[in-house]
């Protein structure tokens, strides 16, 4: 139960007062079922099929006295007339309970969504490399799925549980003795199910498993497919594809076979109880005809309740993984949150460059743990408005230096000054609002020309688009596309060339007209044609922002202020372009040389 009572505190604190108007629609639903049932005992009564003493049972004697004053030939109409009212009205209430309970499952999941959501995009970068992209698909889908059918699940046991309760008092009612006997069957068999809630939520733990594997799966190999294409991989994925979908098959088959047991074990318990009630009713408690067909019919509506409370409560244990893992998802984004979203979704930008960003012997280890520094003692300043390069071989730490200048890690040692301020986790997030960042592998979403752009800029008008079209030497491209901005590019931008994503990408970045632009090695794929216009483009915007470029292609720095050569995680050399080149011993001269 411990997993779920966070969950429904979040409810009550979503859905409010509605979850009372609920609970009494509940009681009086319920109570006009145990009248409806009652009327049954007068009407087999007046149309003679049971000839008995109604006197000891109470409200049937005044229902029966009611029906002395009314004629006989009206007596079964009245009965069948009251009788259908009634029955209208508890289904005409039922239904509106069912609505609001929908509309009450819906609110909180769609709170739940939200909140995990924004969780999500709150959270620093160091929770999104320790986790797979596939992890937080899951989360937002498949865990929120079983969290949602643990919840109606829980609103289903709180409605047995009323109405269990309410046809428990009609029972005892009517004869004390015999519902105890009712009760005592139904804990004698909850104990004995306590192993069918335990093998319960050991199948759910493995059906979490299952799913998130076949989430992360899924996504790798959609998001390889063209790798997968190209290699003939196709029947190495299947394979894997298709013994996954054995074991998710076969978990399932399991958790329902353990269902279907627990509901046959239930149902031949319930045979022999109903044959034992009426055995110990006629012999031992000598009950009256009426008395005890009253009674009967109370059984075979409390005794269902028993078993559709069972099958509840082992729905919802079998969802008590989903709820600890989305549990464990909020702790995690609780303790890497890094910044507030205001109401309309953006981090507040306050961070301003002026002057320079300076870094004082910068440390930094993806795991504290290991002796190996990817950064070691980094000093260097870079001044506004000018253009730095960052070069070195692979693994040099070239791309971990500009997370840790555009405020996505924290360094272990050191710090990061801007305009003097040090950047520290209270204004790091606020930084990230002056950056453009353009990667080496281009992301574009599956929408429009303009939608891509727009979704930087909502408001920049369609002269600042194509300004930023011109920029980066894309406007020849888009007009030429079928519907220029409002062509579709496909996931992924797909529909164009590396180049032209690049360059979409690289007008999208200039769009927010940033204080700084940082291109991590965005040319390394492009062809000579394609790298000249990027190369163009950063020579019209050289002035205009601080530029920070990671280069593979040493050609498209030679306008670069300074250059800062990285190795092993370590500055090695550090100046000006034609200072370094002419340096022949150097690292960077040798890079000339072989590039």
């Amino acid at each position: 139960m411990a997993p779920l009572l966070p969950y429904l505190k979040k409810m009550h604190h979503v859905v409010g007062f509605k979850l009372y108007v609920n609970f009494f629609s509940m009681m009086i639903i319920s109570s006009l079922e145990g009248a409806a049932i009652y009327l049954l005992i007068p009407m087999l009564g007046v149309i003679g099929v049971l000839s008995v003493d109604v006197g000891p049972i109470p409200l049937i004697a005044w229902m029966n006295q009611g029906f002395a004053h009314i004629p006989e030939t009206l007596q079964l109409l009245v009965i069948l007339l009251s009788f259908i009212v009634i029955v209208t009205i508890q289904a005409f209430l039922q239904r509106s309970q069912t609505i609001q309970n929908s509309k009450i499952q819906q609110m909180f999941i769609k709170s739940l969504r939200f909140e995990t959501y924004r969780a999500i995009l709150q959270s620093n970068w160091s929770l999104f490399v320790k986790k797979r992209r596939a992890d937080f698909t899951h989360m937002m889908t498949h865990e929120i799925a079983n969290v949602s059918q643990g919840t109606v699940s829980a609103l289903g046991l709180g409605t047995n549980l009323v109405f269990t309760g309410i046809q428990i008092v009609f029972a005892l009612w009517l004869s004390v003795k015999l519902t105890l006997f009712v009760l005592v069957s139904g804990i004698l068999l909850a104990l004995f199910s306590r192993k069918f809630i335990r093998k319960a939520k050991h199948l759910g733990e493995n059906i979490t498993l299952l799913a998130r594997t076949y989430t992360a799966g899924v996504t790798e190999h959609f998001n390889g497919i063209k790798d997968i294409k190209s290699n003939t991989l196709e029947e190495h994925h299947y394979t894997w594809f298709t013994r996954l979908g054995n074991k998710m098959e076969a978990t399932y088959v399991q958790f329902s076979r353990l269902q279907t047991t627990s509901q046959f074990v239930y149902r031949v318990v319930s045979t022999l109880l109903i044959a034992m009630f009426i055995w110990v009713s006629i012999k031992l408690l000598r009950a009256e005809p009426g008395q005890l067909m009253l009674v009967i019919l109370i059984f075979t509506r409390l005794w269902p309740r028993f078993t559709s409370i069972q099958s509840s409560w082992q729905q919802i244990v079998s969802t008590f993984p989903a709820f600890e893992s989305l549990s464990g998802l909020h702790r995690e984004c609780a303790d890497a949150k890094e910044l507030d979203i205001d109401r309309h979704g953006q981090a507040v930008t306050t961070v301003r460059m002026e002057q320079s960003i300076e870094c004082r012997h910068l440390f930094y280890r993806y795991d504290p743990h290991e002796p190996v520094y990817a950064l070691h003692d980094v000093s260097f300043q870079i001044v506004a408005n000018s253009m730095t390069a960052v070069v070195g071989k692979s693994g040099a730490g070239k791309s971990t230096l500009i997370d840790l200048l555009i405020g996505l890690i924290e360094p272990e040692r050191g710090e990061i000054r801007i305009d003097g301020i040090p950047l520290t986790s209270a204004n790091r997030p606020s930084i990230r609002g002056a950056i453009s960042y353009v990667s080496q592998d281009p992301f574009l979403f599956h929408a429009t020309v303009r939608e891509n752009l727009l979704m930087v800029v909502p408001g920049a008008t369609e002269e600042e688009l194509w300004e930023a079209l011109r920029f980066s030497a894309s406007d020849e491209f888009v007009s030429k596309l079928p519907q220029g901005l409002d062509t579709v590019i496909g996931d992924r931008g797909i529909k164009l060339s590396g180049g032209e994503r690049q360059r979409l990408v690289l007008a999208r970045a200039i769009l927010r007209k940033p204080l700084i632009l940082v291109l991590d090695e965005a040319t390394s794929a492009l062809d000579h044609e394609n790298e000249t216009k990027i190369q163009e483009a950063l020579d019209r915007l050289k002035g205009k922002m601080t530029l920070i470029v990671i280069a593979h292609r040493l050609s498209t720095i030679r306008n670069a202020d300074q250059v800062i050569v990285l190795e092993n995680g370590r500055i090695i050399q550090q100046g000006e372009y034609q200072k370094l080149s002419d340096e022949t011993r150097g690292t960077f001269s040798k890079m000339l040389a072989s590039g």
